[in-house]
């Protein structure tokens, strides 16, 4: 299997206010060809740190990406340090000029003589187009490695990549055709799914297995790699199958959806419809849902109920539940579920209700207090929780749980 590594150039990357989104895109680009990534550095306008760091690269891996560097001025320093970096001279193309002054005359200006520099390329590189700039790319073949050298900017970058140098890479990298699967977990902590899932995953060497702490759940990314995209699907099934059945209906998704797509796809194949009742979470239940395209078909309405007054008023909780359980209690947010589904007329209704901090925690009642009411035509119930975290992390875990909760109940009510 052929590696890569990413070179991300720029010191504006080296700070808070920058992310190189482009090593996550060509990552996965990648490895669809079954190309590892075995290694990902940010490097800024430093020549001497950016030699090296070529020099290292191609050293050790086959494929050698840089991006960004390749604009005019005098803080761009990658045409010229990559061609130091593999011993070439850098050759001018009196073509790439004539284009450069004939795109500045379109857009009505006369190019300046600083970006005469962008028409400089690498001794023996292909060079590759770039309609949507003025930094061209480069393509330099080297004995048994390659070095691709792109414009930052992901307009530029992507489309130059796809055309010019992904095709050639699939040819390098041979018949290896690379499937994924994500499944996502909710409920459970992520090394009691390694433990229980760890004696199948370990029975597929060929398939390789990750599993990863988000804010809200736990992710299983299976990889397979064969000639046979057929083959390597079949695998992949085989093995989603048997980590279903291990870790049973904590497994919410098996390719990749998130919670609330999981739960619009269960009230739309039923034709059931939900509302929603939030106090500590702000509405983050309603806009997950409705991000969802479609979520009409199902989503009827949803209250943000923060006072105890707007609880009394729009939901119709009684004041003797406020004042004898308080508005962070089980019966509240069974009051408050039981409330929005008589008020919406949904099938199903779901309400939060908590502490998320950093202020009001009690002794009883910590921050991270939290209520999740469900209500059907035949049941109203609840459950709490203690969620660890800040302020946006609990109301992000409150969130899932509580669309967690709703899915649980819609098993449950239509299986029975």
């Amino acid at each position: 299997m052929l590696s890569a590594e990413i070179i991300a150039v720029g010191s504006e990357l080296l700070t808070p206010l920058r992310t190189d989104t482009n090593s996550l895109w060509l990552t996965e680009k990648l490895n669809d060809i079954g190309i590892e990534v075995k290694l990902k550095t940010v490097v800024g306008d430093d020549e001497a740190r950016l030699e090296e760091a070529i020099r290292d690269a191609l050293k050790r891996s086959e494929i050698v990406i840089t991006t960004g560097g390749l604009g005019p001025t005098e803080d761009d320093v990658t045409r010229q340090v990559s061609a130091k970096a593999v011993e070439r001279d850098l050759v001018y193309h009196d073509e790439l000029e004539a284009e450069l002054r004939e795109r500045f005359k379109r857009w009505g200006r006369d190019m300046p003589e600083i970006n005469k520099r962008q028409a400089f390329v690498i001794d023996g590189a292909d060079v590759l187009p770039n309609p949507n700039g003025s930094a061209v790319g480069m393509f330099l073949p080297l004995v048994g490695k390659c070095l691709a050298v792109f414009p930052g900017p992901p307009r530029e970058m992507r489309p130059m990549f796809e055309d010019f140098v992904f095709p050639k890479l699939k040819v390098l990298a041979g018949d290896v055709l690379v499937k994924r699967r994500i499944l996502r977990v909710s409920g459970m902590g992520e090394s009691a799914v390694d433990e229980i899932i760890a004696p199948i995953y370990k029975s597929y060497p060929d398939v390789q297995t990750s599993i990863l702490f988000s804010r809200v759940e736990i992710e299983i990314h299976l990889i397979a790699r064969s000639p046979s995209s057929e083959e390597a699907a079949a695998v992949l099934t085989e093995l989603t199958e048997k980590i279903c059945s291990a870790l049973g209906p904590a497994v919410f998704a098996t390719n990749g959806e998130t919670m609330e797509e999981v739960v619009g796809s269960l009230l739309k194949a039923r034709g059931k419809t939900v509302s929603v009742a939030e106090s500590c979470t702000g509405g983050m239940i309603g806009m997950r849902l409705t991000e969802v395209s479609g979520s009409s078909a199902y989503f009827i309405e949803g209250s943000v109920v923060y006072s105890n007054e707007s609880k009394l008023r729009t939901l119709n909780v009684s004041e003797l539940t406020l004042r004898d359980h308080g508005a962070v209690s089980s019966e509240t947010a069974e009051a408050m579920a039981k409330g929005m589904r008589e008020r919406s007329g949904s099938d199903f209704a779901i309400s939060v209700t908590g502490i998320a901090g950093p202020d009001g925690g009690t002794e009883e009642k910590p921050v991270g207090t939290v209520f999740i009411g469900y209500s059907d035509p035949r049941r109203t119930r609840s459950m709490k929780f203690v969620f660890p975290g800040d302020r946006e992390l609990i109301r992000w875990r409150s969130s899932q749980a509580a669309l967690d909760y709703l899915r649980r109940q819609i098993l449950k009510e239509t299986s029975n």
